[in-house]
């Protein structure tokens, strides 16, 4: 929905018109949206990925800040014996000092996680409405970009010493504050450049150009140290990735905000005070409630499965290093191989969710990740082999359920409305992130601080927005493509 756009504001007076409205037919109507935009747009997934593939997922955390490093140096040398580091996935190795340890690093890497979700939850629907009445999209999503580029550059200066740890969490926190910010306005822009027709082609587009700009990101690491420029056992390796990141989101950030337009504001939006922000805020839900109710349940259970997605992702290659052994190499390559498997397979899944609609796409993705977590656990004796399989599976569907997610929500959104209500998603999942996390770390401690079995609480959350989402009721536009 580009500043060509003419479609009226859905009128408030009637229900029937307001439901219409709410129902995604404000998208732009048979319109020919640019190959330049869409792919201006798609660009910055492509940008932002090094912040959540390389320093989030598969290098920078799981290897570096929650790794030796960053123990006393005595408690470190203790977890090498006869040359060899203790694996800490048996009861005897748990109870060692440099297992617990390591799993004090990792519950406050929870904890820094879970603080930034409360302010997310906090800040991201507030901010949304105020883009949208004052039709700032673009404003707001270049200020938090902008902070997201800040972070990963702060992280440059994160030495491999104790000392330094919790200002890598901070960084890590808040990058993941600014970035689920910046991302709800990146979002709201998807009505920019699609129509009700490509909505799902052009979000599954955009989630597999992040995933193929991970792939690129992880090959640069690998090639760099089978060059033998980095080296995992140097922490100024990790201080180099950082900085590579930082001049990546913001070479690749910029077409965007030359190419992609601003929609219109909300024409019923007020401007209002910040605090009074969440008065509007609570109207907004309201509204919700009574026109769209789809929506409204829609965005409760979303939060549910969108916590054990994002579980997956935060502690997927805590599983792979603790119980299966992954070192430093292998979860860069297990990274490269797990994104080019995504970003294929939402590019693809992109074309079922406009044939099909978003709801079947979200449910079988979600039913098989269930799968995927329950085969891990009850199979890990099976070695690396079985979770590379596993892990190439799951990769499969993944993507398709963040991004058909994405596109349900587009088309149920009201015109005007987008920063408010893609603030709301943020929020939604926000506010429910502390259960996967919750329900890990009591799974874990339930097994003798086993790292293992956390991967059953994360199938649980997955199971309950599984069968959360089937009651939620797709709006007639999605039920009948």
């Amino acid at each position: 929905m580009g500043n060509e756009h003419e479609s009226p504001a859905p009128p408030p007076a009637t229900a029937t018109t307001g439901a219409v409205a709410m129902m995604g037919l404000d998208l732009q109507e048979g319109a020919q949206i640019p190959r330049k935009r869409v792919i201006s747009w798609a660009l910055w997934d492509w940008a932002t990925q090094p912040f959540n593939t390389v320093l989030l997922t598969f290098v920078w955390v799981p290897s570096f800040l929650v790794s030796p490093f960053f123990l006393d140096p005595a408690v470190a040398a203790s977890g090498v014996v006869d040359g060899e580091t203790i694996d800490c996935d048996t009861p005897a190795s748990t109870a060692t000092e440099y297992c617990q340890a390591l799993g004090t690093l990792d519950a406050n890497l929870g904890w820094g996680i879970t603080i930034a979700g409360v302010l997310i939850a906090l800040l991201a629907p507030v901010l949304g409405q105020r883009a949208d009445a004052a039709g700032r999209k673009k404003l707001m999503l270049g200020i938090f970009t902008a902070l997201l580029i800040a972070c990963q550059f702060a992280m440059v200066f994160v030495g491999g010493v104790p000392a330094h740890f919790w200002f890598g969490v901070s960084m890590i926190a808040v990058g993941s504050i600014v970035g689920e910010i910046a991302g709800a306005n990146y979002n709201a822009l998807l009505v920019s450049v699609s129509t009700p027709k490509t909505v799902g082609k052009v979000s599954g587009l955009g989630w597999g150009f992040g995933y193929l700009g991970g792939i690129i990101a992880l090959a640069v690491v690998v090639g760099l140290i089978l060059g033998g420029v980095l080296d995992g056992t140097d922490p100024l390796t990790f201080q180099f990735i950082a900085a590579g990141a930082t001049v990546w989101t913001l070479v690749f950030t910029i077409p965007i905000f030359l190419n992609v337009p601003e929609p219109p504001p909300a024409p019923d939006a007020r401007r209002v005070g910040f605090f009074r922000g969440y008065v509007e805020l609570a109207r907004s839900i309201a509204r919700l409630w009574r026109e769209t109710r789809p929506t409204f349940w829609f965005l409760l259970a979303s939060a549910v499965y969108r916590d054990g997605l994002a579980a997956v992702f935060t502690f997927g290659s805590v599983i792979a290093g603790r119980v299966f052994g992954f070192g430093f190499t292998d979860l860069v390559v297990f990274g490269i191989v797990l994104n080019l498997v995504a970003g294929v397979s939402t590019i693809l899944a992109g074309r079922l969710d406009d044939r099909f609609g978003p709801k079947p796409v979200i449910l079988v993705a979600i039913g098989v990740l269930v799968l995927c977590c329950l085969t891990v656990f009850f199979g890990a004796g099976a070695g690396q082999g079985l979770f590379w399989v596993v892990g190439i599976v799951l990769a499969a569907f993944v993507g398709p359920a963040q991004a058909a997610s994405r596109s349900f929500l587009a088309r149920v959104t009201p015109a005007g409305h987008e920063g408010e209500v893609f603030g709301l998603y943020a929020t939604t999942g926000r506010a429910a992130s502390w259960i996967a996390p919750l329900l890990w770390g009591v799974f874990i401690a339930a097994a003798a601080h086993q790292t293992l079995y956390g991967i059953l609480g994360i199938a649980l959350v997955l199971a309950v927005g599984f069968v959360l989402l089937l009651f939620v009721k797709a709006p007639k536009k999605v039920a009948q493509r």
